[in-house]
């Protein structure tokens, strides 16, 4: 009888236990979207040529560079039994190393341009997504979390590449033209969400 009450006590603590544990995934307010070299994703702040001051390598056959990515930070707060996990994802534009090259600053180029950052921001929308739908608790947060950026991050290079394989870096026009209409249609899904 004994070893029935200790284990409905020890059930009652783990539950208790689980139901104190709690985890916040958001995005860095964009408050400012330009901070020191570095600009945070905002649908309302499009690129501009004036943003890219990075040095253009001539020896690249680019016209010109977008480099962007996403990331997180994850905080724990532990107080009287209860752990909270924040994870706050942000996505950049890194000014200093986007460049482009001289007399290559066209509108066109400008637009493909915006969609490599715009498609960092979409990938960083799925890992957002992924975070939201897994089961975390105290003893698989952190490895899952890590995992899962992993994955997010492979997922949006291949996305990268495919993005400029198929455009031939924006040079095939029709291909640009779908790849414009698939990335705006996923940003406004996106932004229904």
């Amino acid at each position: 009888m004994l070893k029935k009450y200790f284990l409905i006590i020890f059930c009652l603590i783990s539950i208790t236990t689980q139901a104190q544990f709690t985890v916040t995934i958001k995005w860095l307010p964009a408050k400012n979207t330009v901070t020191g070299d570095t600009i945070y994703y905002n649908a309302d702040r499009k690129l501009t040529w004036a943003d890219f001051n990075g040095r253009p390598d001539a020896a690249s056959p680019a016209a010109a560079v977008t480099e962007s990515g996403f990331g997180y930070r994850m905080n724990m707060n532990a107080i009287n039994n209860r752990m909270e996990v924040v994870v706050t994802i942000f996505c950049y534009f890194d000014i200093k190393k986007s460049w482009v090259k001289k007399d290559m600053d066209t509108q066109y180029a400008l637009t493909h341009k915006q969609h490599h950052y715009d498609i960092t921001y979409i990938n960083a929308c799925r890992f957002i997504n992924k975070l939201k739908n897994t089961p975390l608790n105290r003893g698989n947060y952190n490895k899952l979390v890590e995992k899962i950026y992993d994955e997010s991050v492979d997922a949006l290079g291949i996305m990268q590449d495919a993005y400029d394989s198929q455009t031939s870096n924006g040079r095939i026009k029709k291909m640009q033209l779908a790849w414009n209409k698939k990335i705006d249609d996923e940003l406004a899904a996106l932004a229904t969400d």
